[in-house]
């Protein structure tokens, strides 16, 4: 490659398109001064988005904020001025990062001020760095708090009794609290059609996420997928807006397939596709370029990934369905993947390695992150034992720079693809 082509970010037109919705809702969060529109901030896992705009609220998600200030090389300042005032080094980097921004000056990717939330919605969805999260964010901001308690899956099931708990909790307190603060009337028909809409951008994002099957696999469900996660992971589910653009991606992902084209990377396609690879963790924000690339320069696409199931596990059938609107919501918050336990974890990472049919696993364990890193040398030998393919285990963080050695990741990302090599005994690699 160039040193122009290395330069030069190539982007497919959903990529653009995605871009584009992200940006209009930062537009709408920082003109919400001038068009008297109130702001709820919400997280992205079990989050309530139709619902939300049922009542004409914009969305603020201060992952999505974090992650935009990590990929900006930004987060690294706003990370160590949250440290200087007091917080630990051991605290989550997307908490600091937020923490960080609000002291110098909450200013959006836009170049203009966040405005103050009107409202705090959470949904626990078993992350519980969420709820000291929003303590945080209480005391800064002194607005309204609405909680939705989630019950984990501790015996991995939901059962009646679980999904009853959470829509009276939505009942009582979650739809009067949202219609106090907007003075919009709750319209169960108004959140009927936001389902349908919703489901029809599953069922699109699914396809998608699903031709990974095919070899040579026309996406990279891991760094590819972040893109596609974008608009229904955020403050789009349920948009006429969602729609249209897993139509756009979808028929642009079946060109590829027809072509037998694979992943389109920052530097164009990636032609080679030696090894397979399921990855659970979140990746590397800071350094996501950088990171990718030590991917696709040997070979390696990732044809599944758990954290493209962190807003949703749309692909185990679940949709959001305007038949039971409510009841939808609130299985829809407990089967988040954060929201499953250990087992019902390795379980389906085993199934993405068989219907994959991936080579290797690989697990990017997120420092700050407890959510993902609990459990994971566990998970990972339980994957080999039962599939007998490798795993291996890497270390970063998701938005502090300091965390993302690039000699180490490749030095131990090259160890890894020598070792699948070794497993198949020098045979020929997958023909891409």
């Amino acid at each position: 490659m160039s040193n122009q082509a290395q330069t030069e970010v190539i982007k497919e037109p959903s990529m653009i398109m995605q871009k584009e919705l992200i940006a209009s809702n930062y537009d709408a969060l920082t003109s919400s001064g001038e068009t008297g529109k109130k702001v709820v901030s919400t997280f992205v896992p079990g989050n309530l988005n139709e619902l939300i705009r049922c009542f004409d609220l914009v969305n603020n998600l201060p992952e999505i904020n974090a992650i935009n200030n990590g990929m900006r090389k930004k987060s690294g300042g706003m990370i160590m001025d949250a440290e200087k005032s007091g917080h630990s080094e051991d605290v989550c980097t997307y908490v600091k990062s937020d923490i960080g921004m609000m002291s110098q000056g909450n200013i959006a990717p836009n170049g203009k001020p966040m405005p103050r939330p009107d409202v705090l919605l959470l949904s626990y969805t078993g992350c519980y760095t969420f709820m000291k999260w929003f303590e945080l964010l209480r005391h800064e901001y002194h607005c309204p708090t609405l909680m939705l308690q989630v019950p984990y899956q501790g015996d991995g099931k939901i059962t009646r009794n679980m999904v009853e708990y959470v829509v009276k909790q939505l009942k009582e307190v979650v739809i009067p609290g949202l219609e106090e603060v907007s003075g919009v009337k709750f319209d169960i028909d108004r959140l009927r059609e936001m389902m349908k809409r919703s489901a029809q951008a599953e069922d699109d994002l699914v396809w998608v996420l699903e031709s990974a099957k095919h070899k040579p696999s026309p996406i990279d469900a891991y760094f590819g997928a972040v893109y596609y996660m974008g608009p229904i992971f955020t403050a789009f589910r349920g948009t006429q807006q969602a729609v249209d653009y897993y139509k756009v991606l979808r028929k642009e992902i079946q060109a590829r397939i027809d072509k037998g084209q694979g992943p389109i990377t920052p530097e164009g396609e990636q032609t080679d596709q030696r090894y397979r690879l399921v990855v659970e963790g979140p990746p590397n924000w800071t350094s996501f370029r950088e990171f990718w690339k030590l991917f696709y320069d040997e070979g390696a696409v990732v044809v599944a990934s758990t954290y493209s199931k962190v807003g949703g596990l749309y692909d185990q059938g679940f949709r959001h369905s305007p038949d039971n609107p409510l009841e939808s919501l609130a299985e829809y918050c407990l089967g988040c993947y954060t929201n499953n336990n250990m087992p019902q974890r390795v379980d389906l990472i085993e199934q993405y390695m068989n219907e994959y049919e991936a080579d290797g696993f690989l697990t990017n364990s997120i420092k700050s992150c407890n959510s993902f890193a609990a459990g994971e040398l566990l998970m990972m030998r339980e994957i080999e034992k039962r599939t007998g393919k490798p795993g291996a285990f890497i270390e970063t963080d998701l938005v502090d720079p300091r965390y993302f050695s690039h000699a180490n990741v490749k030095n131990r990302l090259e160890s890894y693809f020598q070792m699948i090599e070794q497993r198949r005994g020098g045979s020929k690699p997958i023909a891409a």
